[in-house]
């Protein structure tokens, strides 16, 4: 589920309090304008920094890939127009373990990061 991070629905910030990130990634996730949060089975997956350049992930396992896949069809519904991330988890994201699943769901690489328009 894509939701705005500061939706009612979206429990973190609120009602629950937000991951911690295990790496240094320089910036931390809120319930801010523009920001988005995918959760799978309630779980916060992906956070999504206002503008999309920027990713933080709170797993590795097995909700990687279809909160990925979450983020590709809310862009492609026309829910977010065009996303191009450049970084992910305080690296550039050609460098991170994210590429593979976004590339999986349908963004392809551009000299800015992966992109994917609706």
């Amino acid at each position: 589920m894509v939701l705005a991070a500061a939706d009612p629905a979206s429990p973190y910030g609120a009602a629950l309090p937000w991951p911690q990130h295990p790496g240094d990634v320089g910036h931390k996730p809120g319930r801010k304008a523009g920001a988005l949060v995918v959760l799978v089975d309630g779980h916060l997956v992906l956070y999504v920094e206002r503008g999309g350049k920027t990713l933080l992930s709170f797993t590795d396992g097995d909700r990687l890939q279809p909160a990925v896949d979450a983020l590709a069809l809310a862009v492609r519904d026309g829910a977010l127009g065009k996303l191009t991330v450049e970084r992910a988890d305080g690296a550039s994201i050609v460098d991170s373990p994210l590429a593979a699943a976004l590339e999986a769901a349908g963004f392809h690489p551009t000299p800015r990061g992966l992109r994917l328009r609706a």
